[in-house]
């Protein structure tokens, strides 16, 4: 009976931290687009930023020509640390909204931890190309001696 109580107590935390989350249309944050007021959207979270602006090592002009608008691309060219990405969730105030997530062009970014490469044309290139070299090489060398 003790563990059909904390079964619905789990259930019923959950929901509430589902239901904290605050939304925001894209209206909304539009307006936000002052240097004393800087919203940004990344990843569809969207982040108040105006008290890190000083602060912001690429300098405040950088955050301030994405405020109020979709930053995901600009954020993501830039190559921003993990230590960047954990500073950065200390701006979160909510998601932007279901019904504007489709007005955003941003791309999906796969960000790789690993210092290996997944990609196959990272070795197969270059292989290629010493083959390619070495018979051309051997070609010539065998033209030249039958002269």
């Amino acid at each position: 009976m003790g563990e059909e109580m904390k079964n619905s107590n789990t259930e019923d935390v959950t929901e509430t931290l589902d239901n904290c989350v605050k939304y925001y249309t894209l209206e909304e944050i539009t307006a936000h687009n002052t240097s004393k007021d800087t919203w940004l959207i990344i990843h569809d979270k969207v982040y108040d930023v105006s008290s890190f602006l000083e602060e912001h090592p690429g300098g405040e002009e950088v955050l301030l020509e994405q405020a109020g608008a979709d930053a995901t691309e600009s954020f993501e060219d830039v190559g921003h640390s993990i230590d960047a990405r954990e500073i950065l969730l200390q701006y979160f105030i909510g998601e932007l909204h279901m019904d504007d997530r489709g007005k955003n062009n941003s791309k999906e970014i796969y960000v790789s931890t690993s210092g290996e490469s997944s990609s196959w044309t990272t070795w197969m290139i270059p292989a290629v190309a010493a083959l390619i070299v070495g018979l051309v090489y051997r070609y010539y060398m065998l033209e030249h001696k039958s002269s």
